[in-house]
């Protein structure tokens, strides 16, 4: 199939593509960057340097290529140094996720794209109440944390919008990425003990590794119909549990333990929350429908093998 990749390479973006070429999908792949655009075409793709925020040289690029699916992957998030104010950090990345999201949508439409899949996210924004591991049947948080407001507008507005404007809208709701280069910074907070358990660590995280998130993209394209999967490991974990495990990956001490009212005072509310009450998400729903299995089934699979790809001070 024709499949245009847009945002081709971030995290997912640079194992997306060449897992797209190998199963025999035609692949345009855009950046912002031309200096990425070697890295492309040597993965076989056709790149385009397109601003996800310029409506015209979207409209240009999708209507050159004339997809039969659009994979949306743009964000410009960098690993967060602070969970004080997301809005802040994700101030890009929101306008991908909502104007960006638009514009693609517009040229779908335009050339008769039917099959249009956007890169979402399970984790704070889910629900901090209830059962410990939520589905896609559970309603995103209705109250945004302090500092998330405008992030949590934004995802609402992919998981909206994509399924209802093209005939197969698909949202994949990943987890915590990590693996090969991605939140690097939390190891190296890991590393220097800067990431203490808060609050007891009783909230649940799930992760995605990255191979992993790419790997169910690529089933999206031929598998699942419309509608919101989670992209995510089969082990939701509290915080008590994965933090020390990491660091064991590591050869480094135990974390710190804080109490709430400390994490406050150094990391703000947002990660006091999220560390307390945070809630999980079941992959049942993308492993069933999109036949994907992850290669890392857990974080104690994944961790290790990031941890030894970790080089110390490359994410400073």
């Amino acid at each position: 199939m024709r499949v245009f990749v847009a945002g081709a390479t971030g995290v997912i973006g640079r194992f997306l593509v060449p897992g797209l070429i190998a199963v025999g999908h035609e692949v345009t792949a855009s950046t912002r960057s031309s200096a990425k655009v070697g890295q492309l075409a040597t993965a076989g793709a056709r790149p385009v340097v397109v601003d996800g925020l310029d409506r015209a040289a979207v409209l240009e690029a999708v209507k050159a290529a004339v997809p039969e699916v659009i994979v949306h992957q743009m964000t410009a998030l960098t690993d967060l140094r602070s969970f004080r104010n997301l809005d802040r950090q994700f101030a890009l990345t929101n306008e991908l996720r909502t104007r960006g999201t638009d514009y693609l949508l517009e040229a779908a439409a335009m050339v008769g794209t039917r099959r249009f899949i956007a890169q979402s996210f399970t984790g704070w924004n889910n629900t901090r109440s209830g059962g410990p591991v939520k589905t896609e049947q559970d309603p995103l948080d209705p109250r945004a944390l302090p500092g998330t407001t405008g992030a949590l507008a934004a995802i609402k507005h992919v998981e909206e919008a994509v399924p209802a404007q093209v005939p197969e809208g698909l949202v994949l709701r990943y987890g915590i990425l990590y693996g090969h280069g991605a939140s690097d910074l939390m190891l190296e907070a890991v590393r220097k003990r800067q990431l203490p358990v808060i609050g007891g660590g009783t909230g649940i995280w799930s992760f995605t590794e990255a191979t992993d998130a790419a790997a169910a993209t690529v089933a999206a394209v031929t598998a699942g119909a419309p509608g919101l999967f989670n992209v995510v490991d089969d082990e939701p974990a509290p915080v008590a549990q994965w933090v020390p495990y990491l660091a064991s990956c590591l050869g480094v001490k135990p974390p710190v333990s804080a109490p709430a009212w400390l994490g406050r005072l150094l990391g703000g509310e947002m990660i006091v929350e999220w560390m307390r009450k945070g809630r999980g998400a079941s992959n049942e729903k993308a492993k069933r429908e999109l036949g994907w299995i992850p290669k890392y089934p857990s974080w104690r699979d994944g961790f290790p093998v990031w941890a030894e790809d970790y080089k110390p001070g490359r994410a400073a």
